[in-house]
């Protein structure tokens, strides 16, 4: 077996890892990142965010979504939509973005070590590349190898009928279902549910919890409700399934706790998801994984053992490639002793239903709970020039101020192009400004944009 040494080695490609690897090698680290074969990318790459988010702007287009408001609901780009013409996009999309990734790693003469990686000890990790392996020492380790979907021990996932969104793309041959069931409502399953809403099928989504994606504006998740509740959705909420079999007619039938059954198409399984920790065997690098697989680490993304770091989706929430970005940079600079800031405090979510979700700073939950006085300024997207251009009816701007020194609070935004909306408020947050910019400055004319200074007008005249 061959044996190689290194300042750093990285287990998994995905978002976090390539961060890191990149940051340490900045600084003339030699560093390797190790991944399994047609992974390169990981997770996020290759089932998670680009293959999702693609898949929605696939859709987007086909259904003639963006388009119903002037041509009426029956409108379509093309009438009859398999999952192939989905995925077709999708993959181009895909090997793109994976050759962008290679090439980064290869410019920065990262070394990239294709196999299986498990610990061996602390400091040695071995690959199983099916060549006869490397074994790979290090100073320094980050662990970022990602999650898979969470299994149901009375779900039994065929591919076909049920599946789950790492499946998704891969019945191909099948036309979208008619009826499908989603179970678990995060931020998987909504996105999921939005998009087959948007194809014309009617859409059950089940969760155990009361409440959708807490952490969201409530009245940002109530608009969201009554978009897909339009578009053919129900939701089952506070209810639990206990069992999913295919019946003779090959419909899927599952059952809830309450006693109900649910009937579709094809069911979806998105609740939770289950790092990948258990494949790498962290117990012989001194490391013990909580619920889900989950390993915990300090402010400096340190695990128990401290010249190991863990960074990106395995170690938990938010679990976004952005932050997974941003905490691999920060691990490669703390432990070779790097100066950097950062504004990670300041971190925008962005949730791609349909509608788009998107939001920074604090809610009016949060606010209210930390007894913290506040006002608020709207701006509805269809009271815009530019909203009225593109037939977006649904969608609003909101900004939460502190009514004193009417300093910029919290945004959060739903509709189109809502993610990318959002980072002109995250500039003001993170510069400590006032809502008083956006009634000062000049936005181009007519844009989406023009949101901010609308809703820091409302704002203003309500003091």
């Amino acid at each position: 077996m061959e044996t190689r040494r290194y300042d750093l080695v990285v287990i998994g490609s995905g978002p976090a890892g390539q961060k890191a690897a990149i940051a340490a090698a900045k600084v003339k680290k030699r560093v390797a990142v190790t991944d399994r074969r047609r992974s390169l990318g990981g997770v996020s790459l290759h089932t998670g965010t680009i293959p999702s988010k693609t898949l929605r702007e696939a859709i987007l287009y086909l259904s003639g979504f963006r388009q119903r408001v002037f041509y009426g609901r029956g409108y379509t780009v093309k009438e009859r939509i398999t999952v192939r013409d989905l995925a077709f996009r999708v993959q181009a999309v895909l090997r793109r973005e994976e050759e962008v990734v290679r090439a980064q790693l290869k410019r920065n003469r990262v070394d990239l070590i294709e196999g299986t990686a498990k610990f061996v000890d602390p400091k040695t990790i071995e690959v199983d590349d099916h060549e006869g392996g490397i074994r790979a020492t290090a100073d320094h380790v980050l662990i970022a190898c990602g999650t898979r979907p969470a299994k149901h021990p009375h779900v039994e996932l065929d591919g076909v009928h049920v599946f789950d969104s790492d499946q998704i793309l891969s019945i191909q041959d099948r036309e979208i279902p008619r009826n499908a069931i989603v179970v678990g409502a995060g931020v998987i399953g909504l996105e999921y549910a939005s998009m087959f809403a948007a194809l014309d099928t009617e859409v059950a989504i089940i969760d155990a919890r009361e409440r959708l994606l807490d952490f969201v504006d409530h009245e940002v998740i109530d608009t969201l409700v009554h978009c897909m509740r339009r578009n053919n959705a129900t939701f089952r909420l506070g209810e639990k399934v206990v069992s999913v079999v295919v019946d003779d007619r090959e419909r899927v039938v599952a059952k809830l706790e309450s006693g109900k059954k649910v009937i579709g198409d094809g069911l979806l399984y998105t609740a939770g998801r289950q790092a990948n920790s258990d494949l790498i065997n962290i117990e012989a690098a001194g490391i013990k994984a909580v619920e889900r697989g989950r390993i915990p680490v300090n402010e400096h993304y340190q695990t128990e053992t401290p010249h190991i770091y863990a960074a990106g989706d395995v170690i938990g929430f938010p679990s976004l490639a952005s932050a997974a970005m941003e905490q691999g940079r920060l691990a490669a600079c703390h432990m070779f002793g790097v100066g950097c800031e950062s504004l990670l405090d300041l971190m925008p979510y962005g949730v791609y239903t349909i509608p788009e979700i998107s939001m920074v700073g604090r809610t009016e939950q949060q606010l209210t709970a930390d007894k913290v006085c506040y006002e608020v300024g709207v701006a509805r997207f269809d009271e815009l020039a530019k909203g009225q251009m593109i037939g977006e009816d649904t969608g609003f701007l909101k900004l939460l101020f502190d009514p004193d020194t009417t300093r910029l609070l919290g945004v959060h935004v739903i509709g189109d192009g809502a993610a990318e909306l959002v980072h002109i408020g995250q500039a003001i947050l993170a510069a400590n400004g006032s809502i008083k910019y956006f009634r000062d400055t000049v936005f181009n004319y007519p844009t989406l944009a023009e949101a901010y200074k609308v809703a820091a007008l409302d704002g203003l005249n309500k003091l």
